[in-house]
């Protein structure tokens, strides 16, 4: 059974950063991914501070995993499917069958975002097509947009990016009941709303959205698209199955300063701690974590020790 001092469940952007951190403290270091998380799919990322022209998720993953096999983190593909805790130390078992030992546990699992499957819809995730709008709302500017989503939560995110553009259409993709006070709002607004499935997302040469096509075959042209679809999955299965406290919409629940959680020697960061679901968020929890996991290991008392 190998062990470490810390393994690292999730290789996101929450993940990486802890596990640099952790390298560069000479840590025995060993990250478990599924390769399966958001980031992993998105196509770029245009808000974080040193990438003026994006960066793609797949490539800040690939960079940051570079810099921490630098300082000989090690790191599988592989998918953890349970972690169990005796006296201080967790054993960790895998869907490939292996079996891991850790001092220290930090959970970077996300989210998992509900995308249906629409036709060359995830080839425009980041370029064209938009899930974030405090991240992406300004790739819209001024732009005509059409947000694919369902009921109440495609018309919520429609009236969002007014801020943006003016000129929104609603596909009520899933054919869910709006409330009539947003049905107001969307009026109000000169939001036109279609209720009609997307059969297509049609793309230039370059995989850029240039219009949505309905089941009907009708073509709604737009330059950008944002989905709004309730029903994102909170990767908290591992943490749950170690008795960390959840709050109310199942988000872990950590310490602000250290990013412990109710577990001793559990940590966790990321999409699957704060709802604003932002990369530069997601490294800071990771660091921070780190520096206290650090403090942890060396047997220093933390502040509510």
């Amino acid at each position: 059974m190998k062990q470490a001092d810390c393994i690292i469940v999730g290789g996101g952007i929450a993940g990486i950063q802890a596990a640099i951190q952790l390298g560069r403290y000479k840590h025995d270091i060993i990250v478990i991914d599924s390769a399966q998380g958001r980031s992993s799919i998105a196509k770029a990322y245009h808000n974080i501070l040193g990438w003026p022209d994006g960066v793609s998720g797949h490539q800040l993953r690939t960079l940051g995993r570079q810099h921490a096999e630098k300082f000989d983190v090690e790191f599988l593909e592989d998918t953890v499917t349970s972690i169990e805790k005796k006296r201080d130390k967790f054993f960790i078992h895998t869907k490939k069958g292996m079996e891991y030992q850790a001092k220290m546990i930090f959970l970077g699992t996300g989210i998992t975002d509900n995308i249906p499957p629409i036709k060359n819809i995830y080839t425009t995730l980041g370029t064209s097509t938009y899930i974030c709008p405090d991240c992406d709302g300004y790739e819209i500017m001024d732009k005509q947009t059409v947000v694919l989503g369902g009921g109440n939560a495609g018309a919520g995110m429609a009236l969002t990016l007014l801020y943006w553009s003016k000129d929104i259409i609603y596909v009520n993709h899933l054919k869910s009941k709006i409330d009539e006070k947003y049905r107001k709002k969307l009026k109000a607004n000169q939001i036109p709303v279609f209720e009609e499935e997307v059969e297509e997302v049609l793309v230039d040469a370059k995989q850029q959205l240039t219009a949505i096509q309905l089941v009907s075959g009708k073509i709604i042209e737009a330059e950008k698209a944002f989905t709004a679809f309730k029903g994102n999955k909170l990767n908290n299965g591992l943490a749950l199955q170690l008795g960390v406290h959840v709050n109310e919409n199942n988000h872990v629940v950590i310490h602000p300063r250290t990013k412990e959680t109710n577990i001793k020697g559990v940590w966790a960061g990321g999409d699957l701690v704060a709802h604003s679901e932002q990369v530069t968020i997601s490294m800071g929890d990771g660091t921070q974590a780190a520096i206290w996991i650090h403090k942890r290991l060396l047997g220093q008392p933390l502040p509510y020790d």
